[in-house]
C-alpha cells in the first residue's frame, strides 16, 4: 500500500506527464507534416485569414451592434492560438521574445480593450505580417505548389499591410481634424493609395508640417515596397531553400549546387517542403 505522502507526488507526476503529452500533441499539430497536422494547419490558416478580413473591415463595422461580440470572440480565438503556439514551442521564454509574438500579444490587448485602444486599432492588420513569420502559414501553401511564389506573396502582403496601417493612421490622426476631404475611412484609403503611387491628385491633403512629413514618408516607403513587388514578379523564379553550408536563402528551382559556396543542395519537389 502507498502512504498518503506518496499520493501528492504521484499526482504531480501525472499532471506533469499530462502537460508534457499536451505539449507534444500541439507540437505535432503545428509543426509535423502528417495528414492530420496538415488539415489542422490549413484550418488555422483559414481562420487567420477570416480574422484579417474582420480587421480590415473593422472601421466600417464599429457602429454595428454585434461588433463588440465579434471583437471579443476573435480575442478568445487569438488567445487560444497564442497559448497553443506557446505550448508547442520548445522554449516558451525564447518564443515570447520574438517580435511577431510581441505584436500578436499587443493585438490581443487591443481586442480585449477596444475602447481604451481605439486609436491603435488600425495596428491589428499587423497580424497579417506576423502570420507570414510562421511556418504554419507557408507550409499549406508550399504543399499546394505555391512555394516558387513565396517572395511575390510576401511582397504583396508587405504592401497590403503598409497600405492598411497607413490608412488607419491617416484616418485616426487626420480625419475631421483639418484634413481637407478626409471624412471617412474610404477617403483615408483613397488618399493613401494616391500618395503611395505618387499619383497626387491633390483633392485630399494632410494639413500642416506634420501632414507634409507624413505624406513624404508614405511616398518613400510605398515606392520602395512597389519596387520590391515588381522585382519579385519580373525577375526569374527562385525557390526558398536555405543552403545548409552558407545559409543562402533563394536558389534556382533546378539548382544542384549552391551558387555561393558550391554545397550540394538536394532541393525537394515544390510540394514536399
Amino acid at each position: 500500500m502507498h502512504s498518503d505522502k506518496d499520493k501528492p507526488a504521484g499526482e504531480d507526476e501525472d499532471r506533469h506527464s499530462g502537460y508534457s503529452r499536451l505539449r507534444s500533441k500541439l507540437r505535432l499539430l503545428y509543426h509535423s507534416q502528417s495528414s492530420k497536422a496538415q488539415r489542422f494547419q490549413f484550418s488555422v490558416l483559414v481562420v487567420d485569414l477570416a480574422i484579417i478580413v474582420f480587421f480590415i473591415a473593422s472601421p466600417l463595422l464599429r457602429e454595428n451592434d454585434s461588433f463588440l461580440w465579434i471583437d471579443y470572440s476573435i480575442a478568445l480565438l487569438l488567445a487560444v492560438d497564442l497559448t497553443a503556439r506557446a505550448l508547442a514551442s520548445t522554449d516558451i521564454k525564447r518564443w515570447l521574445r520574438q517580435v511577431p509574438v510581441i505584436l500578436d500579444v499587443f493585438i490581443l490587448v487591443t481586442l480585449l480593450a477596444p475602447t481604451w485602444f481605439f486609436n491603435l486599432g488600425f495596428l491589428r492588420i499587423l497580424r497579417l505580417w506576423t502570420m507570414t513569420r510562421s511556418s504554419t502559414f507557408w507550409r499549406p501553401l508550399n504543399r499546394r505548389g505555391y512555394a516558387e511564389y513565396r517572395e511575390t506573396i510576401q511582397a504583396v502582403i508587405n504592401l497590403l499591410v503598409f497600405l492598411f496601417v497607413v490608412t488607419g493612421f491617416v484616418y485616426t490622426a487626420f480625419a475631421n481634424r483639418g484634413a481637407e476631404g478626409i471624412a471617412g475611412y474610404v477617403d483615408a484609403l483613397y488618399f493613401t493609395v494616391a500618395t503611395v503611387t505618387t499619383t497626387g491628385f491633390g483633392d485630399i491633403t494632410l494639413p500642416g508640417t506634420w501632414g507634409k512629413l507624413a505624406s513624404i514618408s508614405i511616398m518613400i516607403v510605398g515606392i520602395s515596397l512597389f519596387v520590391k513587388l515588381a522585382q519579385s514578379i519580373f525577375r526569374p523564379n527562385k525557390v526558398h531553400f536555405p543552403c545548409p553550408q552558407c545559409g543562402l536563402q533563394n536558389h534556382d528551382p533546378d539548382a544542384v549546387h549552391c551558387k555561393a559556396c558550391g554545397h550540394i543542395l538536394n532541393i525537394p519537389d515544390p510540394g514536399n517542403y
